[in-house]
C-alpha cells in the first residue's frame, strides 16, 4: 500500500469515527440550572416590571384588577401634564438649577480632586473619607441645619438657596470620581511634556486633562442627576416659590390620580435614561469605578 492510499485510509477512518456521547447532566446540575433561571426571571421582574407598570399607567384611561392590561386607553394625562402651566415651570425650572448646580459644584470641587490626586499632605484620607459625611447620616438633618444658616443670610425661597442646598448631593461624585481620573494620569508623560519645554499650565490642558476627562465626565452627568432628582433640600428650602419636578412629584401623587403621576414620572425619568445611555461606554469601560480606588 503507498503512502497516499494510507493517509487515504486514514482519513475515512477519522472520519468514520463515532461522535463523542454527551453526558446526561444530574439531577443536581438541571435543579441548579432551573434555580438560576428562576432567580433570573425574578430579578428581571423584580426591576422591569414596575417600570412595566408604571408605563401602562401613564396610556390607561381604565384599569381594574384583575385585569393584566388596561380596560382602554388614553394621551389626555399626557396633555394634561404637558400643558399644565405649574409644572412646565417646574420643568424649566429643574433644567435652569441643575446644570448651574453642576457648574458651581465642578468650580469647587475639580481643583479640590486635583490637589488630593496630586499631593501629599497630612490630612489628605481623613478629609477624603470626610465628605462622604454628606451622605452618612440621614440628609434631613443637614438639611435643616443648613436652612438655619440660610435663614441667617436670607437665602430661605430663594434661587440661591436652592443651589447650596443641592450642591450637598453632588460633593462625594465630583471629588472621589476626578481625583482618581486624575491619580491614573501617568507622572511620566507629564514629566515628558515638561521635558521639551510645556509649561506646567499647557501639561494640564494638553497632556492630564484630556486623559482624566472620562471620568470627569462620568462625574459631571452624575452630579446633574443627583441636583435633577433631589427633593428633600428643595422641597424645605425652596417652598413655596422654587418647586422643582421632584418637588411636584408630591403634588402630583397626593392631589392627582395615578396616571398623573405615572406620566410625570416618565418626564422626570427621561433626562437620567439618555445621559446614562451617552456615558454608559464611560462607565462600562471602569471611569466609575475608577472614582473608588483612590490611593
Amino acid at each position: 500500500m503507498s503512502i497516499v492510499d494510507m493517509k487515504s485510509v486514514g482519513t475515512q477512518e477519522a472520519i468514520k469515527l463515532p461522535s463523542p456521547s454527551r453526558v446526561p447532566l444530574s439531577p443536581a446540575h438541571l435543579l441548579k440550572g432551573a434555580g438560576l433561571a428562576a432567580l433570573l426571571i425574578a430579578l428581571g421582574l423584580f426591576i422591569l416590571g414596575p417600570l412595566i407598570t408604571l408605563f401602562l399607567w401613564a396610556f390607561a384611561k381604565e384599569w381594574f384588577y384583575p385585569a393584566l392590561l388596561p380596560h382602554s386607553w388614553t394621551f389626555s394625562w399626557w396633555q394634561q401634564i404637558l400643558l399644565n402651566e405649574e409644572i412646565g415651570h417646574s420643568i424649566i425650572l429643574s433644567f435652569i438649577v441643575a446644570p448651574i448646580v453642576t457648574l458651581v459644584s465642578a468650580a469647587i470641587c475639580l481643583p479640590a480632586a486635583y490637589v488630593f490626586a496630586r499631593y501629599e499632605f497630612p490630612g489628605r484620607r481623613t478629609f477624603l473619607v470626610s465628605l462622604f459625611a454628606t451622605n452618612a447620616f440621614p440628609k434631613m438633618g443637614l438639611y435643616i441645619t443648613m436652612a438655619g444658616l440660610l435663614y441667617a443670610f436670607n437665602l430661605m425661597d430663594t434661587f440661591w438657596g436652592v443651589v447650596l442646598v443641592q450642591l450637598l448631593s453632588t460633593i462625594v461624585i465630583m471629588t472621589w470620581i476626578p481625583s482618581a481620573a486624575f491619580a491614573s494620569v501617568p507622572r511620566q508623560l507629564e514629566e515628558a511634556a515638561r521635558d521639551v519645554g510645556a509649561s506646567l499650565w499647557t501639561t494640564f490642558w494638553k497632556v492630564t486633562l484630556p486623559m482624566a476627562l472620562p471620568g470627569i465626565l462620568v462625574a459631571l452627568i452624575l452630579a446633574f442627576l443627583a441636583s435633577l432628582d433631589e427633593a428633600q433640600g428643595t422641597f424645605l428650602v425652596g417652598s413655596p416659590d422654587y418647586i422643582t419636578m421632584p418637588v411636584q412629584m408630591y403634588t402630583l401623587v397626593s392631589n392627582y390620580p395615578q396616571q398623573a403621576a405615572a406620566v410625570f414620572s416618565i418626564v422626570l425619568s427621561l433626562p437620567s435614561f439618555i445621559l446614562l445611555l451617552l456615558v454608559r461606554r464611560y462607565i462600562i469601560g471602569g471611569s466609575l469605578a475608577a472614582g473608588f480606588r483612590l490611593h
